[in-house]
């Protein structure tokens, strides 16, 4: 079966990671990167390793977000980021395929032991199974 396993963030988050702390999160140095980018690195390899790695991803900063709707002329309305009212968002993905929703719950709970500087908010990891073309779930 197949899942969605993502990790959330948000702007001030990517900021933190860049080095500029704020109330909402202390600044990252090199070496807590560096640990983050190897520990998800390995997820992703042994993933692969075993067959079960669709696709993975990380995503950039919500500033470099863009909305488009139709407006009630049925014209794209685009807008650009980032949104003060946006708390979370996408940071990153992994799609896998794997036996069980107690298998991907397994791969979720070590993306969340991802090292991470103290004092940091705490996300959790979503999983959500992917529907197949019929739209039932993919067995």
């Amino acid at each position: 079966m197949k899942y969605l396993v993502m990790v959330q963030g948000a702007q001030v988050d990517y900021e933190a990671m860049g080095g500029k702390s704020s109330s909402h999160s202390p600044a990252w140095n090199e070496k807590d990167l560096q640990a983050m980018y190897e520990y998800m690195g390995a997820i992703s390899n042994d993933l692969s390793e075993s067959g079960e790695l669709v696709d993975s991803q990380g995503l950039t900063e919500p500033a470099q977000t863009r909305h488009v709707t139709l407006g009630a002329d049925g014209r794209p309305v685009i807008t650009d980021g980032p949104y003060g009212e946006t708390k979370e968002v996408l940071a990153g993905y992994w799609v896998v395929d794997c036996e069980s929703l107690e298998r991907v719950t397994e791969i979720a709970t070590r993306v969340a032991r991802c090292p991470e500087p103290a004092g940091i908010p705490v996300y959790p990891v979503v999983i959500r199974p992917i529907q197949d073309a019929g739209g039932g779930e993919v067995c």
